[in-house]
């Protein structure tokens, strides 16, 4: 198109912005319909199960969540004390602007300007590295999403009734870990990969639908690590470069930091003649 001479161009380009306003259309029409669908999905699944399978949803929720709460504690926090040098109260403290912002979008596309500053003001991560590290991290380090993965299978593989072998269950930890790369730093990003997994594994994947209904506090929930490993990752980065951690607003993290006081040595100068002291 840039070859070519506007006048040419233009009905082009006009196509092309037509083209993408219509899709725009089309996604906010499905976003409305979305929890119409949802709430079918959910009733089609509850009717063939049962009331009881309910009570396993909630089983369920709870796991995830206190599986990503000890992942983001003694995972997270301890590589922070033992390899980064960062007490980990005072790691999760410093963290806490990122993690609320992640929690409250559930996006960690959307929480990426919070958590490069977090990075570079809180914990002294060099800008070039930050620069580097957080938008990689958003894109492919999803620990969170994978643990995620690897649970829901295991909950739907049992609601139906499906025992999965060894070689399985090692095939969903594989393809979560994979999948977890690819998936969009945006809320539900993960739900399409997830279905694949279970589709390679033998579940099926209309089962998803038990998770729809409660995917939105899930999502939330398992952003947090993500993003909060993306912190992580800078910092031991950091470390293995040799390059010290200065923070702007919290203590200094390097074995190495010392605060040199430079003592201010006051000479008082005779008073000339003729003029009083202090004027």
């Amino acid at each position: 198109l840039t070859r070519i001479p506007p006048k040419l161009a233009q009905p082009v380009l006009n196509f092309l912005e037509g083209f993408g306003q219509a899709i725009i259309v089309m996604i906010g029409f499905a976003m409305k319909l979305a929890p119409i669908g949802v709430t079918g999905l959910i009733f089609a699944v509850t009717a063939r199960f049962g009331l009881d399978v309910l009570g396993s949803l909630s089983a369920y929720v709870i796991m995830v969540l206190a599986g990503l709460t000890i992942h983001l504690i003694f995972t997270l926090g301890g590589l922070a004390r033992f390899l980064g040098g960062i007490p980990i109260r005072q790691f999760f403290r410093n963290a806490r602007e990122t993690m609320i912002t992640a929690f409250s979008t559930s996006s960690s596309n959307a929480t990426m300007p919070t958590t490069l500053r977090t990075a570079q003001e809180e914990f002294g991560v060099p800008r070039e590295v930050a620069g580097f590290v957080v938008p990689l991290g958003a894109t492919m380090n999803m620990n969170g999403t994978a643990l995620f993965e690897g649970m829901t299978v295991l909950f739907l593989a049992q609601v139906f009734g499906l025992d999965l072998s060894l070689t399985a269950q090692l095939i969903v930890v594989v393809m979560s870990v994979i999948t977890a790369i690819g998936v969009a730093g945006v809320p539900g990003g993960s739900i399409p990969l997830l279905v694949m997994v279970l589709e390679m594994v033998g579940v099926p994947g209309e089962g998803i639908a038990l998770v729809l209904g409660v995917d939105r506090i899930l999502d939330m929930a398992r952003t947090v690590p993500n993003v909060t490993g993306d912190l992580l990752t800078s910092i031991l980065v950091t470390r293995s470069e040799g390059l010290p951690l200065v923070p702007a607003t919290a203590p200094d993290f390097s074995d190495e930091a010392a605060i040199e006081v430079t003592p201010q040595v006051v000479v008082d100068s005779p008073a000339r003649p003729g003029v009083q002291a202090g004027l």
